[in-house]
């Protein structure tokens, strides 16, 4: 949609004082510790854009808050798998080359949205230092959630997801749905059942202070029954939606949804 079809949709602009009293309505209260995926064009026209929905949900939690956003960086993968689109052959070798080291404070998010762009830049926010798939983090619990993230955990047990599953934290879906659910990988990790396999990745990072180009072994990550594991789980729990603007919010604890991912994938799962 385009801003145009926005503005003319919209009875009145978004603002923050609504965007708190909405969240607010969803269930979001001061102290939560909560991880957020968002699309800002399916809120509608918000006055100040994604500044003001980021302060806003500051705003929300309180100073006791801690509030976090997928930061994943996947330009910074091996170009010979690349299929979305494709690169020549020719190309491969010399973006190997060439790619930038992950830098937790330069390097740009990509397909994440502008929310989570801005975000990483905002004060006192810290990131982890996962070359492909980092998080960012504000509050009490950020040092907690995004410490000693390490390659080969991308999204397992000691990763961002793997820490706010320890401190049983929540999960705010505010305009997507469970395709854009990055905690179901988690359950990925945890899971077991036939056809589990790993992939060989690439990434350009800082080893001992210089630019390598670092081959690893990942899971085949998969999210194509995401959005059914999603609305599986929401049914049995009772989880109500709410909306901020146009969009369509949920609320929920991870650690339960996890759990039931994890028992859901081993027993629906054959392979990927």
């Amino acid at each position: 949609m385009s801003e145009a079809e926005t503005i003319s949709s919209a009875e009145l602009p978004l603002t923050v004082d609504q965007m708190v009293e909405q969240l607010r309505a969803c269930g979001l209260e001061a102290g939560q510790t909560v991880l957020v995926h968002s699309s800002m064009s399916k809120l509608g026209w918000v006055a100040g854009g994604a500044q003001a929905v980021i302060q806003a949900l500051v705003r929300a939690l309180g100073e006791n808050g801690t509030l976090m956003m997928p930061t994943h960086t996947t330009q910074n993968t091996d170009p010979a798998n690349w299929s979305n689109p494709p690169v020549p052959k020719a190309w491969v070798p010399i973006i190997q080359a060439n790619t930038p080291a992950f830098d937790a404070s330069v390097t740009p998010t990509r397909g994440m949205g502008v929310i989570p762009e801005l975000f990483r830049t905002w004060p006192e926010v810290i990131r982890s230092e996962h070359p492909i798939g980092s998080f960012a983090a504000r509050g009490p619990n950020a040092v907690s959630l995004t410490r000693d993230h390490q390659l080969l955990d991308m999204f397992g047990n000691r990763s961002p997801l793997g820490m706010l599953y320890e401190l049983d934290g929540y999960i705010l879906l505010l305009g997507v749905d469970h395709a854009n659910n990055t905690s179901l990988h988690l359950a990925e990790n945890r899971a077991h059942w036939t056809g589990k396999f790993f992939i060989h990745e690439a990434t350009a990072m800082l080893v001992n202070g210089v630019r390598e180009w670092v081959t690893f072994k990942m899971l085949a990550l998969d999210t194509d029954d995401f959005n059914t594991i999603g609305e599986a789980y929401e049914a049995q729990a009772g989880i109500q939606r709410g909306r901020v603007g146009k969009a369509v919010v949920r609320l929920m604890r991870q650690r339960p949804l996890i759990d039931f991912a994890v028992n859901w994938m081993e027993a629906n799962r054959k392979s990927i």
